[in-house]
């Protein structure tokens, strides 16, 4: 079978990641896919018959720059672009992967198009798959979904929570630090700075947000969760999810540098529940957690010495207990960066060849 066509949409950080490594791709690799198109949010380029190499290498050093699709000569609008890619995920076309590596909901459409009629779908983008239950089912429903990156950037956990589910173990308990951002802020918490201090130091760093309070508010973490859940059959709604927000609603309304400003009438609350926890010889992480009675995101007070307590720094780290990993034996445990533009990259670098692969077995006929 020929190689299987594949339509990027995003090429930011990760976009541009992934671009760099597919043009770096060992000879076999390369050719089970052909890269027909690429967009920002400014244009995009594509051919039927694959976009040239030398192109791409120009793209890459373009984006080096900051600077957009727009400013490579040959360019076509995204109206064009779209509806061309909508006719390349019609039913009886070409086997065709949609690659998402934006932060977008405006994607939704051609992603629902391409699963519906057989095609594949990867994402990076977290939102498809946290949207509504009905919004899933359809992006699963052909079986050509992959979404690895979307939780743990480029850590397999989504691989292993597929490979004990297909293997037979039941999935009992799932716990996470699923943001680098709030891991750095409560590492410097630990180490003496004040809620305003911390949230300054994590913002000039570029851990956070340009608004700081889209990591604060734990939405991010929210939505890995559900994502976590629902890959072991929890039918839930982002809506059911209860969410600790790491400042009060008075300050939701602020503008960002009103924020920075009033962010020290934090700091007296969270230095009280750091002294109270310090005191049981705890500390405080943010934490998800997935088990039989639900879904819960929010700062909890854990043991120094335990996993999530020894844990500093902007690391992940996914805890899965089973039928099969449970006491005595320990749960299976996942640590490494959960954000990051090459590590990413590799996540969906990985989904896009083993989905290409599977479609090029199949002969694109069949669900998967």
């Amino acid at each position: 079978m020929s190689s299987v066509k594949v339509i990027h949409l995003g090429v930011g950080g990760v976009g541009t990641a992934l671009l760099e490594q597919s043009l770096s791709l060992r000879p076999r690799d390369a050719a089970a896919i052909s890269l027909v198109a690429v967009s920002d949010i400014y244009a995009a380029l594509w051919s039927d018959t694959g976009l040239d190499r030398g192109r791409l290498q120009e793209l890459v050093a373009l984006k080096a720059q900051a600077k957009s699709i727009a400013d490579l000569a040959g360019n076509g609008d995204l109206q064009g672009f779209y509806q061309w890619a909508e006719e390349q995920v019609a039913p009886g076309q070409p086997p065709t992967i949609v690659v998402d590596t934006t932060a977008s909901d405006d994607t939704l459409p051609l992603l629902l198009r391409a699963a519906a009629n057989g095609h594949g779908v990867v994402l990076a983008n977290k939102r498809p798959v946290s949207a509504s239950q009905s919004v899933w089912d359809a992006l699963n429903a052909g079986g050509r979904l992959r979404y690895e990156a979307t939780v743990g950037a480029g850590l397999p956990v989504l691989y292993v929570l597929d490979y004990l589910q297909r293997t037979g173990d039941s999935v009992t308990a799932i716990e996470g630090m699923l943001s680098g951002t709030l891991g750095y802020l409560f590492s410097r918490l630990e180490a003496g700075d004040s809620y305003s201090g911390a949230v300054s130091k994590a913002r000039e760093q570029g851990y956070t947000e340009p608004d700081p309070r889209d990591d604060l508010g734990g939405m991010d973490v929210a939505r890995k969760a559900l994502i976590l859940a629902r890959t072991v059959g929890r039918r839930l709604e982002l809506s059911d999810l209860p969410i600790e927000a790491l400042y009060p609603q008075e300050l939701a309304g602020l503008t960002v540098d009103e924020f920075m400003q009033r962010a020290s009438e934090v700091d007296a609350a969270f230095s009280a529940r750091l002294s109270q926890a310090a005191a049981k010889g705890e500390v405080l992480r943010y934490l998800a957690q997935v088990d039989s009675s639900g879904v819960s995101i929010g700062v909890r007070s854990v043991p120094r010495s335990s996993q999530f307590g020894a844990l500093a720094g902007p690391d992940n780290l996914v805890s899965i207990t089973t039928a099969r990993y449970t006491e005595p034996l320990a749960p299976i445990r996942l640590m490494g960066p959960g954000a990051g533009r090459s590590v990413t990259g590799a996540g969906v670098l990985r989904d896009v060849l083993d989905l290409a692969q599977a479609m090029r077995a199949e002969g694109a006929s069949a669900p998967l």
